[in-house]
């Protein structure tokens, strides 16, 4: 099997799956103390546009070469992750009007997690199924 390949869903799958869990469940109700107001439905095509190019990312700036390791995946992916969601989070912070600093902390918590576990995964099966 192609090793991009699998890296490449390996890594959504656990990213996409995580983030489902931690937005749809855990942290749903601290998002809508926080910014309700400002929260509408989910619109599917901008969320799938954003996790396929999210994980193409990571792959280039994180776990897609030959010499990456478990190591050297986790620091990265939480840098990664740190810089993308910090991006976003202090940019809303410094324009929307309801955003808040306990939300921009959580979330880029959230981000550098959540694209350490998920990269370190996806290099983990990767490494294990295509040898």
């Amino acid at each position: 099997m192609n090793r991009i390949a699998v890296l490449y869903v390996a890594t959504l799958i656990v990213l996409t799956g995580l983030d489902f869990l931690f937005l749809g469940l855990i942290a749903k109700g601290f998002f809508a103390a926080q910014v309700g107001s400002m929260l509408g439905d989910v619109r599917p095509l901008p969320a799938v546009l954003f996790y396929l190019i999210y994980v193409v990312g990571v792959l280039v700036f994180v776990s897609g070469t030959s010499t990456a390791t478990w190591q050297s995946t986790i620091l990265y992916g939480a840098l990664f992750g740190l810089f993308c969601y910090a991006t976003f989070e202090l940019t809303a912070l410094s324009l929307l009007k309801h955003w808040t600093w306990p939300v921009v902390v959580l979330d880029i918590t959230w981000g550098a997690v959540v694209t350490a576990v998920s990269s370190t995964a996806g290099l983990l099966v990767a490494d294990r199924v295509t040898g």
